[in-house]
């Protein structure tokens, strides 16, 4: 059962969402609030509270979602982009379901924050 949170509701159908990719494995669609003119999330249907709660056995899912943000940064015509997985509060997650996020479509500044 996956936890509630929007993610869930999303994974639920609950709350509709603007998707781009979907498989058995995750879900792809764009942020309500992008950081940059393409920001995607890509969560996997499996609820993993975040990234350093992840097992061995999660490794095909998690290679799996590095996959498919690729395949949908080039699906949004990006040549170069940036993925990024907060893992806990203090760097920055505010959902408790693992997702990734895929930003382009301009320059990204580094350090990020």
């Amino acid at each position: 059962m996956t936890q509630e949170t929007i993610f869930g509701r999303i994974l639920s159908g609950e709350i509709p969402c603007d998707e781009v990719y979907s498989d058995k494995h995750c879900l792809a669609f764009r942020d309500i609030q992008p950081q940059a003119p393409v920001h995607i999330l890509i969560i996997p249907r499996k609820n993993i509270h975040k990234l350093s709660d992840a097992t061995e056995q999660d490794q095909e899912l998690l290679g799996h979602l590095l996959l498919v943000a690729s395949k949908v940064a080039h699906q949004e015509g990006l040549e170069d982009w940036r993925t990024v997985i907060n893992s806990g509060e203090k760097a920055g997650q505010t959902v408790f379901h693992l997702h990734i996020h895929v930003l382009g479509g301009r320059v990204l500044q580094w350090p990020p924050g």
